[in-house]
């Protein structure tokens, strides 16, 4: 029985905050030490349509804004979320764990984003060309689609929202969030402070709930476009029922990223990055490193890589020597100690087990030590499963060709990297490597807004990528006009128009 004293989240429908008619929800929790912060209501078929249709109104109007005033409204968002940014970031540390620096870096990035927005008015300029056949001009335009969705997870509560609703709403549409029930505070703080720099009502709605939550707003008529982040599973059944629905639907699903460690690497830079990229945020990122390819004698570093993670601490996000959190929930941790037993089983070789670890401030939270495997095989549960936790896999090969053919055959795609000193070598790697976002001595290779995230094989599924102008372009369409203008002879022109969806 729910306590009455905590309380319930409400829904964010047509720029009002209003609790839901919902007899079901579920705990939000603290997962430092597993209290109760609140409740989430799983939204009632009635109050998603209400959100459908108070957003189709408002699509009328605010396609019909000028962009350039559509953009000088995101600057406003933009300047209050860095004014708001340790706020939310709190809130944000508080319902997933994060440590603050991280938590305060995840609004950043989405901050980054809304940026971009602002740039609307460049981004979305047509073609013109004069004369494709004789007398004939063609011109194309980019039109709002209408009433998108963003499904959401819980890894990155304030940065993923934020790539989905300010670049689908510059554009002329208006948009529905479902973000991840685990964490659902942030994406509610940042409904109220869009809805603070005067936006119109009705443009952005916050719906909380579950899997049916989703599959609801997937299947719904009046619903024309869906952008989604999480597992690679769910991925493919968002994919498939969003597009058998004929809607447009971008889809980033799971990884498993690779760094390539070369001996002519620079060994103090190697061990480092590797430390923070397979630890960072408890490992719970789709683009944190979880495994390290060692080619010939860089393998001779490995047990210096253990004397590095074992420094690391995970502990609350109020403690400022915390060099990570917690796992998200009580399952993640379950599901992170169950693939490190099965890898022992496997024959995986455990050099540093950090599933013993316990915090002796907070005995209740989802802690889990850094982790480090050697001689992974490529068969093995641990090397072919997305852990999602600080667990670092270390895989030996022989050189750089064997390194990429290792890599190459991995059904992910997401992000990889390699440490060299060699240019020759990182162009080959950059080159042949079968990922889509390629670092050289970096350890995460995350692109700015203004370029594409560009997951390949499994780690996306769609056709147009988000950020920058590929983002804009996904939440439009294009609208080609090809006219041919009265000649002395004739009274009327001839217009033909194609829709390209």
């Amino acid at each position: 029985m729910a306590d009455k004293s905590i309380k319930t989240l409400p829904l964010f429908i047509g720029g009002e905050f209003e609790p839901s008619a919902s007899s079901k929800k579920t705990e939000v929790y603290d997962p430092t030490t597993n209290e109760i912060l609140s409740y989430v209501p799983y939204a009632t078929s009635q109050e998603m349509d209400k959100a459908i249709e108070i957003a189709k109104e408002a699509f009328n109007e605010w396609r019909e804004v000028p962009v350039p005033e559509r953009a000088r409204l995101f600057f406003k968002y933009q300047q209050a979320l860095k004014d708001q940014q340790e706020e939310i970031a709190k809130i944000l540390a508080e319902e997933n764990g994060k440590n603050f620096e991280d938590a305060k870096g995840d609004v950043w990035r989405g901050i980054e984003v809304v940026e971009q927005a602002c740039h609307a008015p460049a981004l979305m300029m047509g073609e013109t060309v004069e004369n494709v056949s004789r007398n004939i001009d063609t011109h194309s335009i980019l039109q709002p689609l209408g009433v998108c969705v963003g499904i959401t997870p819980f890894n990155f509560p304030a940065m993923i929202p934020l790539w989905m609703f300010p670049l689908a709403i510059v554009c002329g549409n208006t948009f529905i969030l479902k973000p991840s029930e685990q964490d659902p505070h942030t994406p509610n703080k940042l409904a109220e402070i869009f809805q603070n720099c005067g936006f119109p009502k009705g443009l952005l709605s916050v719906i909380h709930g579950g899997a049916d939550t989703a599959n609801y707003l997937l299947e719904h008529p009046d619903i024309k476009a869906i952008s989604f982040v999480g597992s690679a599973q769910a991925a493919v059944s968002v994919y498939r029922k969003g597009t058998s629905a004929l809607k447009r639907v971008q889809a980033f699903a799971g990884a498993k990223n690779h760094t390539v460690i070369m001996p002519d690497a620079d060994k103090d830079q190697v061990i480092k990055n590797l430390t923070g990229a397979s630890c960072g945020a408890a490992g719970q990122r789709c683009m944190a490193i979880s495994v390290g390819v060692f080619a010939g004698s860089s393998s001779d570093w490995i047990p210096e890589i253990k004397e590095s993670l074992s420094k690391l601490r995970p502990s609350s996000w109020k403690d400022e020597k915390a060099d990570f959190g917690p796992l998200i929930s009580k399952s993640s941790k379950q599901r992170v100690l169950s693939l490190i037993e099965q890898g022992q089983k496997e024959g995986a070789s455990l050099l540093l087990d950090g599933s013993q670890f316990e915090s002796k401030q907070y005995p209740n939270g989802n802690f889990i030590g850094p982790t480090l495997f050697d001689h992974v095989k490529a068969d093995m549960s641990i090397y072919k499963e997305e852990i999602f936790g600080p667990v670092l896999l270390c895989v030996r090969v022989e050189n750089l060709k064997s390194a990429i053919e290792f890599i190459n055959k991995n059904p992910y795609g997401n992000g990889t990297s390699i440490f060299t000193s060699s240019g020759a070598v990182a162009r080959k790697f950059q080159h042949e490597v079968e990922v889509g976002q390629v670092g050289v001595n970096l350890p995460i290779p995350v692109p700015l807004p203004f370029f594409s995230f560009t997951g390949w094989k499994k780690s996306f599924l769609g056709d147009l990528h988000a950020y920058g102008k590929q983002a804009i372009r996904f939440y439009t369409e294009t609208k080609t006009i090809i006219s041919r203008w009265p000649e002395k002879d004739q009274n009327q022109s001839l217009n033909m128009t194609i829709k390209m969806k």
